[in-house]
């Protein structure tokens, strides 16, 4: 890193003054991209002017509902910062590609990040729960809520209550099962859209059908309206197809993730049509 100078301006005037006035100054102020640009030699200012302690650290409100996020209120602090549940979300207007096509609401469109709960989902996995009320057990869909109007509520679990252990039913079909995630890029942990299936085929005829979506939900979705319609149904690209759009059919995209009703029916129709192939394999052998 090459040498550079240091100042700690008395006020934002003083602040501008420096910068303005000296062309390789440049402010300072959390620095993470900075800092490490510096290290790179891909920026080389030769004098940092450091304003944190120059920015407001206020969050506060303004007429007609908006709020004032001072530019110096660190991460944390806006993180921790007390909110009105169900007072809105801003994301709807905001940058939603990644966000949620089924199960939102006007308050919340978030999705769920996990990828193992997905696949728990589509083998009904159970969850058991210790709490002031004493053991119970519940089904791995029941654990996860939608957020309607309390979107600071994203399970059903209370104050107290301690999940101790799931619980994963004999394997039978889920031998014919995959997962598929599909992510803008390999390198990103997030995905765009995560299916997990799992396909029970007897000459032909689905007999049973397992189907979770994830990232498209604010919990893991259940596929349910496809796996019903796919019982007794003939194991084709065409009622895999229906199945799919009839789940997506009730979907509220919003203008920038409308692109997710038709990745997600592509990955289901083709995952059960992969699964329908190995299954009949797998018979004739």
């Amino acid at each position: 890193m090459r040498p550079f100078g240091y100042l700690v301006p008395p006020d934002p005037a003083a602040a501008i003054a420096a910068v303005t006035g000296r062309p390789g100054a440049t402010f300072l102020a959390g620095g993470t991209n900075l800092v490490d640009l510096m290290k790179l030699g891909v920026a080389t200012p030769d004098l940092l002017v450091d304003v944190t302690g120059l920015l407001p650290h206020r969050i506060e409100p303004v007429p007609g509902g908006g709020l004032r996020i001072g530019a110096g209120v660190r991460n944390s602090d806006l993180a921790a910062d007390q909110r009105v549940p169900g007072s809105g979300c801003p994301a709807r207007a905001g940058d939603h590609r990644n966000l949620a096509i089924l199960g939102g609401s006007p308050h919340c469109v978030a999705t769920h990040p996990s990828d193992m709960a997905v696949a728990l989902a589509a083998l009904d996995a159970v969850v058991h729960v210790e709490g002031p009320a004493g053991s119970r057990a519940l089904p791995l869909g029941e654990l996860y809520r939608l957020p309607g109007d309390r979107p600071d509520r994203e399970t059903t679990l209370e104050r107290g209550d301690l999940i101790t252990a799931v619980e994963l039913p004999a394997p039978g079909f889920a031998a014919r099962s995959a997962y598929r995630k599909v992510r803008d890029r390999a390198s990103y942990a997030f995905g765009v859209a995560l299916v997990a299936a799992a396909l029970d085929v007897d000459s032909g005829v689905v007999r049973d059908a397992r189907i979770a979506l994830g990232a498209v939900a604010p919990r893991p979705w259940r596929a349910r309206t496809a796996e019903r319609m796919l019982a007794g149904r003939p194991a084709t690209a065409e009622w895999f197809g229906r199945a799919a759009d009839a789940e997506l059919a009730d979907a509220a995209p919003l203008p920038d993730n409308a692109f997710k009703i038709t990745l997600v029916r592509n990955i289901v129709v083709r995952m059960l049509c992969e699964l329908a192939r190995g299954e009949l394999a797998g018979a004739a052998s």
